[in-house]
């Protein structure tokens, strides 16, 4: 299994494609592993003229775990949503860090970064701290950290904060409950999400590390004055139902970050549905090839 030294921990990876092919890295969000990203859905980039990467980020998947002392994390989130100042194992600077070391390693200097929800923050975080590394880069369904916008419904905060399920079968019922709500009721299959959540925890389930990846979030607070001083072509893609990060988290993202182009899907949540997938290759091709044109 290929794995990669970056940034002082090693990050599980797999790449499709032609290495010769200009380079998109895909970041995942909150817990998510990397084959959140379906082959199907990275074979479209690939036949695109892409070199697709994906990975697992820190305390997730199959790369490093971050080993810390026992967090009460229901404390800890309480703090955060008081406003209190948080001190986290790790923020968003250090998974970005880590892409970079990704990219390093497979001797890349330059890649097209899109990354949704977490992915969207830890990919604008890649923006501000190494712009020199970004081509183009795509915020999907994600915020700028701003506490005013793209807060989550009652319903959705309460599936990210549930407690940790006691076996197999209990999970995959809570999965496919959580996705039904962050989904949406357009595009949810629950065939889909029971396979998916079954793939998910016989790889690695690992809730501890979903717990820092959100304490890390929170204890990041706001880009947005680093975003507005990026010049990085930017495309910002949101659902107009999303109840995780509602839809004012992306329209403040392509707010503040100079000429971004914002593209809403009106029946789309909190989610990346296969009906979706030619529109979304199609809209990141068309702004790499608007981004290439433009130098």
């Amino acid at each position: 299994m290929p794995h990669a030294p970056a940034n002082g921990i090693e990050l599980y990876y797999d790449t499709f494609g032609d290495a010769a092919d200009e380079p998109l890295l895909l970041v995942n969000g909150l817990g998510s592993q990397c084959i959140n990203y379906d082959d199907e859905f990275c074979q479209a980039f690939v036949d695109r003229g892409f070199f697709v990467i994906r990975f697992d980020n820190r305390d997730v998947g199959l790369s490093t775990k971050i080993e810390t002392d026992q967090l009460d994390f229901a404390a800890l989130f309480a703090k955060a949503f008081a406003g209190e100042p948080l001190e986290a194992p790790y923020v968003l600077a250090d998974m970005a860090a880590d892409a970079v070391g990704l990219l390093d390693h497979l001797g890349i200097e330059r890649a097209h970064i899109v990354g949704m929800s977490m992915g969207g923050m830890i990919v604008q975080q890649i923006a501000i701290d190494h712009p020199h590394r970004v081509l183009t880069m795509t915020s999907i369904m994600s915020t700028t950290g701003d506490r005013d916008v793209g807060t989550a419904t009652p319903e959705a905060m309460q599936t990210l904060l549930a407690p940790p399920s006691k076996d197999r079968d209990e999970y995959l019922e809570r999965y496919v409950e959580q996705w039904r709500v962050l989904s949406g009721p357009v595009y949810f299959d629950a065939a889909r999400f029971r396979t998916r959540g079954a793939r998910h925890y016989d790889r690695m389930y690992f809730p501890a590390g979903t717990g820092r990846q959100l304490l890390g979030i929170m204890a990041s607070g706001s880009r947005s004055e680093a975003l507005r001083q990026l010049d990085v072509p930017t495309l910002v893609i949101h659902g107009a139902i999303d109840p995780l990060v509602t839809l004012s988290g992306g329209e403040r993202t392509a707010e503040v970050i100079p000429n971004a182009k914002l593209l809403v899907f009106d029946d789309m949540g909190h989610d990346l549905p296969p009906a979706l997938w030619p529109q979304y290759v199609e809209a990141i091709t068309q702004h790499t090839t608007r981004a290439r044109s433009d130098q």
